[in-house]
């Protein structure tokens, strides 16, 4: 390829947004560029959903052992735990997952993937730095796909100090016998218990809602649950003092000591390398660029930006759908505008932290129902050791018509997609109820929760079956 490129489309990031665009802009039949400054792979591939979801599972199967000598099985107490060979097999599926996604990269973009750090020098040209020099590419429409790099504040020590984030997680040869946790989010509460599931100490703090939850008695559901795995801080800001080898993990009035310390702090754009003032993109007073939601449009710009690059959805199934949405936008004459499918957030932790919908903060309390059922009024919750889950769905009052969910619950991956699409179908309390329920499932809960949100309706609003 020469060193300039005029090209219909550039897509600067070839992770899972990028790539779907892609997929449009090839089915469009437009001319494209690739731009990453690599590593390839997918975040959610190297350092993400992917890693993290093995390291649980294995964190599950190893806690698993507790539960049994209750029924019987002798002879667990005897098990030993590798950690070195536990996180290598994590890395050797990370590679499978990862590999697959550069092989992908490479293979469909061919000679049209340039390697290098892009920078924007107005809406329609880019600047590529490359190992053998600078490239210039002039598109008539531009997909940024950037992504996101763990958040690493001023005061936080470096890697090399012993301070890491999920970017060194997996790759650490060994596990200390101590982990300090810094932030609660999803990521921060995955890791936490997966960590403790294996055996180490685990001290996590953090100021926010932890995992995302904001629904009150979720939240204190939550904290009471996990609480009972890990040492769990919330409400005072963590600070680190140097302690011997380690660190010393301070909150408020609680400290203790710690070998390695993860930094869970959220993500920070990767788009603010590409110096999107220059081509006149618009940026809220935290630095995040002004997009339309719909069309991923930044203002009436050639430009859309997409994925952890807009700081909007930042999940891995919204990067797919809003790279699809762009590519095929880029290839218009003018964009069009797209419904947005309904929120889903999941913390993997088992009891599943999950968030459909609308949330509890985003609800005016006098104009919604609330349902709820507890697990230990499950008989497949009981059976599994879920009697700790907790649902809650809010429903419009005057309707039924279900508006947004909040639930901790075994199995609560399931039960949130199963929400989502309903809430995005338009469906009521009293339409769900209507629906098969088979027993003993964790799926009763739902009716129960539903249930509780139907009585509020007149009898001959309720499906057959519901009782007055």
């Amino acid at each position: 390829m020469s060193d300039t490129h005029q090209v219909d489309v550039a897509i600067i990031g070839a992770g899972t947004a990028g790539m779907y665009a892609m997929r449009e802009v090839l089915r469009a039949g437009k001319s494209f560029v690739l731009i990453d400054q690599g590593p390839l792979g997918t975040t959610c591939a190297r350092v993400g959903c992917m890693p993290s979801k093995v390291a649980l599972h294995a964190a599950n199967l190893w806690a698993g052992r507790k539960q049994m000598a209750a029924l019987g099985i002798s002879g667990s107490e005897q098990l030993q735990i590798d950690y070195r060979q536990t996180w290598q097999a994590l890395r050797t599926q990370r590679d499978q997952f990862a590999d697959g996604a550069v092989n992908k990269a490479r293979t469909i973009a061919g000679d049209r993937l340039i390697m290098g750090q892009a920078r924007m020098l107005s809406a329609t040209r880019i600047s590529v730095a490359t190992a053998n020099g600078d490239q210039q590419v002039e598109a008539g429409r531009t997909i940024i796909a950037t992504g996101s790099r763990p958040t690493r504040p001023q005061w936080l020590p470096g890697a090399e100090q012993g301070v890491i984030t999920t970017d060194e997680l997996f790759e650490l040869e060994d596990l200390p016998p101590r982990i300090g946790v810094i932030g609660l989010g999803a990521v921060g509460l995955e890791m936490s218990l997966a960590l403790a599931r294996l055996g180490v100490q685990v001290t996590a703090a953090g100021t926010g809602q932890l995992g995302g939850a904001a629904d009150p008695e979720i939240a204190d559901a939550a904290e009471k649950r996990f609480s009972q795995e890990f040492d769990l801080w919330l409400g005072e800001p963590a600070k680190l003092e140097p302690s011997g080898k380690g660190w010393r993990l301070c909150a408020g009035q609680r400290s203790t000591e710690v070998d390695l310390v993860l930094a869970a702090l959220g993500r920070q754009l990767n788009s603010d390398q590409l110096d999107l003032a220059a081509a006149g993109v618009t940026l809220d007073e935290r630095q995040r660029p002004q997009i339309n939601p719909h069309t991923l449009q930044a203002g009436d710009l050639p430009i859309f930006i997409v994925g952890d690059a807009n700081a909007d959805r930042a999940l891995m199934h919204e990067a797919a759908d809003e790279g699809a949405m762009a590519g095929f936008n880029a290839c218009q004459p003018e964009p069009n505008q797209f419904r947005r499918k309904t929120p889903l957030a999941i913390a993997f932790s088992d009891p599943d932290l999950c968030t459909v919908g609308a949330r509890y903060d985003q609800l005016d309390p006098a104009q919604i129902l609330i349902g709820s059922a507890e697990g230990k009024s499950n008989g497949r919750a009981r059976i599994i050791g879920g009697t700790d889950s907790l649902i809650r769905l809010y429903a419009d009052k005057h309707s039924g018509k279900l508006l947004g969910a909040s639930l901790l619950a075994s199995a609560g991956e399931h039960l949130a997609h199963q929400l989502a699409w309903a809430i995005q179908r338009g469906e009521t309390a009293q339409s769900l109820l209507e629906m098969p329920f088979y027993h003993p499932v964790i799926e009763e809960m739902l009716a129960s929760a539903l249930q509780d949100i139907a009585k509020h309706f007149a009898p001959d609003d309720r499906p057959l079956g519901i009782p007055g």
